[in-house]
């Protein structure tokens, strides 16, 4: 099995930071230790609300790139996802929770167009 550093996916041919993390220690270096607003989007591969909401993340990761970033953690990629899940509390999917300096400041549950996803987060990115 590769490393975390091999795990973790870090998107910036598209001048984005769009992160796919597997492990604790990758969820912590890039959720609760960022100095960015981040979203972590819980998401498994066989929903298809989550697969419909992944460009709408990917164009948003892109578009707010200085800052915010998107952390997709697909639940069921690893043991310790499933658990971090978990541990957040998430009960369905897609689920978004946005954290700042480390502290959870919302959630967001389901599919969403991307209107209505910025419009939660730009009093969050200000």
């Amino acid at each position: 099995m590769p490393d975390s550093t091999m795990r973790m996916q870090e998107v910036y041919n598209r001048g984005m930071a769009l992160y796919t993390i597997s492990t604790r220690k990758e969820y912590e270096e890039k959720v609760l230790h960022g100095d960015k607003l981040v979203l972590v989007d819980f998401w498994a591969q066989w929903c298809p609300p989550c697969r419909a909401m992944a460009p709408t993340l990917e164009a948003l990761a892109k578009d707010l790139d200085a800052n915010f970033d998107v952390v997709k953690v697909d639940i069921e990629a690893s043991r310790e996802n499933g658990l971090l899940a978990q541990e957040r509390g998430v009960q369905g999917i897609p689920n978004m929770q946005l954290f700042r300096g480390g502290k959870h400041v919302d959630t967001i549950v389901g599919l969403l167009p991307r209107v209505a996803l910025e419009a939660k987060l730009k009093p969050l990115i200000a």
